[in-house]
């Protein structure tokens, strides 16, 4: 446990300073002086300057940041130091580095002189940094392990799908006119609409075919403990107050052996679960490389869904170099477009703050990642961690774009009020807007941590 929180306090790092990075090669680029870059926060532990820039590392090894000269001034021209209105012994070394700066270059390579398009392209090159890391991840993730093409694995007999004239080997492009690129796309889609008549374009043998399907809704009764399983039977999530939950099972668990039947995938597990009908099972599970073994009695539960018949594997694929960046790219925009439209579905309450994730949350997902790729071996742990710190970038670029004051897409916002007023927005109404989206996005992010808190206990 503690190598995975490890791991996922370097992968938040390395997000946020890429994120750093980008804006201080802008700033940079754009003759803005850097006072500091550092790595995580708090008192340094190492303090080294080239140039005009003092690179740290700090006590605190989370995140980090970009100082730029005049990133805090009050109002354009303010930020000099007069020597005579405070004494040497009173200045701090950051004091005497931007006096330094300011002797040296004098106001202009202050960030609150530049213009406002100068600005606003500092503050699109963070966002912009996460998108080329998501980019260049899933190069390589593609390069070695290929691409999760739509293409149809089976489709059962007497199924919709199967009236429908759909075969395995069968590759989805559209469903009800969405693009499916990946196998991803099309269990995102199913996922929130799954109910709706399903208008399929697919390609079998180089030609493209058109047909619906239907699916059929279906009433099921089944013993169940609560769990959401993974293939390999790793427990992706336990329901609250479930006979697994009361039992002890946590999520990132994986299920073992039920009774004395071994458990290979997670199809086998369900099935041995369910046929202990109501009776008290046992189950045992590894945690850590522990094993530990639970008295679970399973509920018979009523369940309503849709079923169309096809399952959509998501089996990888190798493409060649430039198929690779091509896919790469593409994979990005569907990183980005699941975010934005997810955002959108908490408008219509398909999707709620109860399903985001914060900091522990991550810690239990590369949990998860780590112990249902261990089997395979190091190569594809390695892969699946990049492939989530992938789409977590893509994410962080995406949210950081949102017009939310305290985020780059807020200070964008107010940037382009800015030009289009042709004036800046008076500091204290600025400093205001501001104050109120970093108590809201303080306040999401407690509430996201105590959720993630209450969901592993």
């Amino acid at each position: 446990m503690i190598i995975n929180i490890l791991l996922s306090v370097l992968l938040i790092s390395v997000l946020i300073i890429v994120h750093e990075f980008g804006h201080f090669l802008a700033a940079r680029a754009n003759g803005v002086a850097v006072l500091e870059f550092a790595i995580g926060f708090g008192p340094h532990l190492f303090k080294h300057r080239h140039g005009d820039t003092d690179y740290c590392i700090n006590a605190i090894p989370f995140g980090g940041y970009c100082m730029m000269l005049g990133a805090d001034d009050e109002e354009p021209g303010a930020g000099e130091a007069p020597e005579d209105e405070a004494g040497e012994d009173e200045l701090t070394d950051r004091d005497i580095h931007t006096r330094e700066l300011l002797k040296k270059y004098g106001n202009g390579a202050r960030l609150s002189e530049k213009n406002v398009g100068v600005r606003i392209s500092i503050a699109l090159a963070g966002p912009l940094f996460n998108f080329l890391l998501a980019f260049v991840l899933s190069v390589l993730v593609i390069g070695n392990v290929g691409v999760d093409k739509p293409v149809i694995g089976s489709v059962a007999e007497d199924s919709p799908a199967a009236s429908s004239g759909l075969q395995a080997g069968d590759e989805i492009k559209r469903v009800n006119g969405h693009l499916m690129t990946f196998a991803r796309d099309y269990d995102f889609y199913i996922s929130y609409h799954g109910s709706q008549t399903l208008d399929i374009s697919y390609v079998r043998d180089g030609v493209t075919y058109e047909t619906s399907v239907v699916p059929q809704r279906q009433k099921e009764q089944a013993y169940r403990i609560g769990i959401l399983l993974q293939s390999d039977s790793t427990v992706s999530s336990v329901t609250e107050d479930s006979p697994a939950d009361r039992a002890g099972i946590r999520s990132g668990d994986i299920i073992r052996q039920v009774w004395d039947t071994d458990i290979t995938d997670g199809n086998s597990a369900v099935e041995a679960i369910r046929a202990a009908g109501g009776s008290s099972v046992a189950v045992t599970v590894e945690r850590n490389g522990q094993l530990m073994t639970v008295s679970v009695t399973p509920q018979l539960q009523t369940s309503v869904g849709y079923y169309t018949g096809i399952t959509v594997p998501g089996t990888r694929q190798k493409v060649g170099a430039l198929s690779a960046i091509a896919a790469a790219a593409q994979d990005v925009w569907y990183w980005s477009k699941a975010v934005i439209q997810s955002l959108g579905m908490m408008f219509t309450g398909q999707v709620t703050v109860n399903d985001l994730s914060g900091p522990v949350g991550i810690v239990q997902t590369v949990s998860e990642v780590v112990n249902a790729s261990r089997p395979d071996g190091v190569f594809y742990v390695v892969m699946n961690l990049l492939f989530f710190t992938e789409a977590i970038s893509a994410n962080l670029g995406v949210m950081n774009l949102l017009p939310l004051p305290g985020l780059d897409g807020g200070r964008i916002l107010i940037l382009i009020i800015e030009a289009v007023r042709r004036k800046p927005m008076k500091k204290e109404h600025e400093g205001m807007v501001q104050m109120v989206g970093m108590v809201f996005l303080f306040a999401l992010s407690i509430y996201v941590l105590f959720h993630d808190i209450t969901r592993l206990f």
